[in-house]
């Protein structure tokens, strides 16, 4: 890719169509069930324990979500947003970001907003046209199927963190 992988100190993710493959299964109880990528949980604890903050930022309110942000170790959990713009501008303001040192991963029209944020723009495979239109870079993956661990893995490497990372089995997703 290029250097602007190596400044990046923040990732902005959304959930649905990212971390999932975007669809939502109910339960006959009518809960909500979503499926994550193991790869793509290791590629988060990767990059945060190479000191990049990640942060969730969804339209959609899920607990499934939160309980899947505190297994990973994610502490900015934003759901239900109606603005995913100026909820990043406010984040990255606060903490003394500029833009080319924070990168965003999407899938739909709605974080296009998130896109005029930052810095480096990313769409998964099976983004929607306008999104992989407006990316810096379109992944090889779908989302929920390591489009996330392809970022987390190209971003370590332009940093030199990629073989330099120690982890343990307790570490690991």
């Amino acid at each position: 890719m290029d250097e602007r992988l190596a400044a990046i100190k923040m990732l902005i993710l959304d959930v649905d169509g990212v971390l999932t493959d975007g669809r939502i299964t109910m339960n006959e109880k009518g809960e909500e069930v979503k499926s994550f990528d193991v790869k793509d949980g290791f590629g988060l604890k990767l990059l945060m324990s190479a000191g990049v903050e990640v942060v969730i930022v969804s339209g959609r309110k899920s607990e499934v979500v939160k309980q899947r942000a505190v297994e990973l170790g994610i502490g900015q959990v934003w759901q239900g947003v109606e603005d995913k713009k100026i909820l990043c501008r406010k984040i990255i303001r606060e903490k003394g970001l500029g833009k080319i040192e924070v990168c965003s991963i999407g899938d739909d029209l709605p974080d296009l907003d998130v896109f005029g944020e930052t810095g480096l723009r990313v769409a998964v495979a099976d983004a929607v046209g306008e999104v992989r239109d407006a990316a810096d870079f379109v992944t090889e993956k779908r989302g929920g199927r390591g489009a996330v661990r392809e970022l987390c893995e190209l971003i370590l490497k332009e940093r030199g963190d990629w073989p330099s990372i120690g982890f343990t089995e307790q570490s690991r997703d």
